[in-house]
């Protein structure tokens, strides 16, 4: 098997539910105009009552195989990165391993929160670099979340932010000089405190009483993860580009985790980018969590905007404190023919150009 591995597929799925910044603002004590200009988002996806975690990542996985012609027995590995499993065991990734049929493959799951799905595809590149049965050579990495099952509707630090969804990609062989060229994990612990949910776990077990104190929703300081964001994602984007040995210019692409778009915006020009274009969805799916790169990388894929030989980079930040970046040359090259075309141009969301210093 070649040494060089890429990203072979791409796929992703938000459910039919679409709620609006005007159902969501009473509830939050502000108004739809006021999301917009703080957040950047327009709308977001709710799941539906009967759909888990493991349902929007089986379809985005069924996706992503479509794309790259990928049968699931061909899979090494299915990985899902999420910090809203269907439950605390098995894994996530044990159901979506058997909705898909992928019977060869190993399934675990990575909760690295939001930066998750960067995670998970540095763990799964390197799993295939390390050589894997000639049978599967293939391995699946999905980013999937359901955060509106573990919102307070009235606190509006949060439940204005997110929306569900699912991203995949397959990962496999690609030409000498393409695929995954480098990736940087980084963990600040010392911060943890800023993104969680309290309850439900071993230190504070679900309870009756944390349940009447809503120690089950999910609670941020926006404030302090903003300026995580503002001091470790610069620093995080410099040393990918120290590591790679490769300078900022070069960088075509930049697709970061959708948190917060007017943050986006503020962060941008400090990124060192200046050849970049920074692509957002987050108007059309709000933080969609460990989702949200997979599923912006496959809305730019599918229209067109990712060429052979591009350098991409992904950038992952969230609970934990976590953040992860990847760089890669982008090996597969839809054909005209099988672009979806005005729609999928559409949904590839808005483009910022040209990072400064």
């Amino acid at each position: 098997m070649s040494s060089a591995i890429g990203i072979v597929g791409t796929g992703s799925y938000v459910p039919e539910t679409v709620v609006s910044n005007e159902e969501i603002a009473a509830g939050a004590g502000v108004t739809a105009d006021w999301i917009l200009t703080k957040t950047g988002i327009g709308q977001r996806h709710r799941a539906a009552d009967h759909q888990a975690t493991s349902d929007l990542a089986a379809e985005a996985a069924r996706r992503a195989l479509q794309q790259a012609g990928v049968r699931a027995d061909q899979l090494a590995f299915v990985v899902v990165a999420t910090s809203t499993p269907d439950h605390p065991q098995p894994a996530t990734a044990s159901l979506v391993q058997n909705l898909i049929g992928a019977r060869r493959a190993a399934a675990f799951d990575i909760n690295a929160v939001c930066s998750g799905f960067v995670y998970a595809l540095a763990v799964g590149s390197q799993m295939l670099r390390g050589g894997t049965d000639q049978q599967a050579p293939y391995g699946l990495v999905i980013g999937a979340d359901i955060y509106s099952r573990i919102l307070d509707y009235t606190d509006r630090k949060t439940a204005i932010l997110f929306g569900d969804g699912a991203g995949a990609v397959v990962l496999g062989p690609v030409p000498a000089g393409l695929g995954v060229v480098e990736t940087a994990l980084v963990g600040r612990g010392d911060q943890h405190e800023l993104i969680g949910v309290s309850a439900g776990g071993s230190r504070n077990p679900a309870s009756a009483r944390t349940v009447a104190e809503g120690e089950h929703f999910f609670r941020m300081d926006g404030r302090g993860v903003r300026g995580f964001v503002q001091e470790v994602l610069p620093e995080a984007v410099s040393g990918l580009l120290g590591r790679a040995g490769l300078p900022g210019e070069q960088v075509k692409h930049f697709v970061p985790h959708q948190a917060n778009g007017v943050m986006l915006g503020e962060v941008w020009p400090q990124l060192g980018l200046p050849n970049a274009k920074m692509h957002l969805t987050v108007d059309q799916h709000a933080n969609t969590g460990a989702a949200s790169v997979g599923i912006t990388l496959d809305a730019i894929h599918r229209a067109g905007r990712l060429h052979r030989g591009d350098l991409v980079m992904l950038a992952g930040f969230g609970g934990g404190m976590n953040i992860g970046a990847a760089l890669l040359r982008w090996a597969v090259e839809l054909p005209q023919a099988a672009a979806d075309g005005e729609a999928a141009e559409q949904s590839a969301g808005k483009v910022l150009v040209g990072a400064g210093v």
